[in-house]
């Protein structure tokens, strides 16, 4: 992950090499979740890749 950002409950990354996804309806809470965790893609992989749609 190049970059993350969270607007309204879209949360915006960007991935290297495969460019930006969008995902809806994710609390801020889960977003400062991500972005205090150790391991972004383990979170990311556990917490919202199949939990929010894109």
């Amino acid at each position: 992950m190049s970059r993350i950002e969270w607007d309204s409950g879209t949360l915006s990354i960007w991935f290297t090499g495969s460019g930006r996804y969008d995902y809806y309806n994710v609390p801020k809470t889960i977003y400062e979740r991500l972005l205090a965790s150790r391991s972004k893609g383990t979170f990311f992989n556990g917490h919202i890749r199949d939990q929010y749609g894109s």
